[in-house]
């Protein structure tokens, strides 16, 4: 009788780690992820490694002010202010100019993707302005994330 249990109980422990049967997904419904592979747009250009700008107005005029020590919560906001002033009405391509003269990296798609990326001190530093077909404005911001506790 003791040997009837040690197999029994030994049968349901692989039947437990088995896992389910291979037709058990077909009741499911169909699977969420695509079946063609490698139909995806390519990603986006990496932009790091570029210059970390100035503190203070860039050769290409735009004002980066003292970013070092700024605190994001207000600094972001007068990026973005400044960038939308400097730029609003104006069309892509003198954005684009304007902007790769200030050390951005633009990407022209559906939209323009102007950004500088840079680490710096543990930090990563990133400012950005989109160009939206047909907008009036560029949207425009900055983000700074650090590692580790300072």
């Amino acid at each position: 009788m003791r040997n009837w249990l040690i197999v029994a109980a030994a049968c349901a422990l692989a039947a437990c780690a088995s896992g389910p049967d291979v037709g058990a997904g077909d009741q499911e419904g169909p699977s969420p992820f695509p079946v063609a592979r490698g139909s995806l747009a390519a990603p986006p250009v990496e932009t790091r490694g570029h210059a970390a700008p100035p503190e203070g107005v860039a050769s290409g005029g735009v004002d980066f002010g003292a970013w070092r020590s700024a605190d994001p919560a207000t600094y972001a906001p007068a990026f973005a202010t400044q960038i939308q002033r400097r730029f609003a009405g104006r069309p892509a391509s003198a954005v684009k100019a304007e902007l790769e003269a200030n050390g951005f990296a633009c990407v022209e798609g559906s939209r323009l993707d102007c950004r500088i990326e840079i680490m710096e001190r543990q930090c990563g530093f990133d400012w950005y302005v989109v160009v939206e077909r047909g907008a009036a404005e560029p949207a425009a911001g900055f983000d700074i994330m650090c590692l580790g506790a300072r």
